[in-house]
């Protein structure tokens, strides 16, 4: 277990978790940009937490709250730093946010060829809802 400080993002993070992203995330979004993560940011300062260890990025989630869904979304941990506690710090401190904001359950965004994600996300005692696909439609 490594010494894990959580932290709200701001705007100057932008490239940082971008770069981040690029090594620790799986798959790209079609947000994955500067403008997409200040807007983020600018939208819900709070959404996007940072886990940091010595001032180093070391792990990402978003926590998206709308009022009506508990939302999460690139949850990533540098390779160096898994099986270190990042990810149960990141997940602890969003399912917090989302108790104090009122949300009743925490759904994840996870790419189905992602077979490490599936591991970490069950062992956080998420599960699979067999019954839900995602649909998507590009508005760009």
């Amino acid at each position: 277990m490594i010494d894990i400080e959580i932290r709200s993002a701001v705007s100057a993070d932008a490239a940082t978790v971008l770069d981040f992203w690029r090594v620790a995330a799986e798959g790209t979004s079609i947000s994955d940009d500067v403008a997409g993560i200040t807007r983020l940011i600018g939208r819900d300062p709070d959404a996007l937490l940072l886990a940091e260890s010595d001032g180093v990025l070391v792990g990402t989630v978003i926590a998206g709250f709308d009022g009506w869904r508990a939302s999460l979304y690139r949850l990533a941990v540098h390779p160096s730093r898994r099986r270190q506690g990042v990810s149960k710090a990141l997940l602890e401190a969003a399912e917090e946010r989302f108790a104090k904001l009122g949300g009743r359950r925490g759904d994840a965004m996870v790419l189905e060829a992602n077979e490490l994600a599936h591991h970490a996300w069950a062992a956080a005692g998420y599960q699979r809802e067999e019954q839900w696909r995602r649909w998507t439609k590009p508005l760009v």
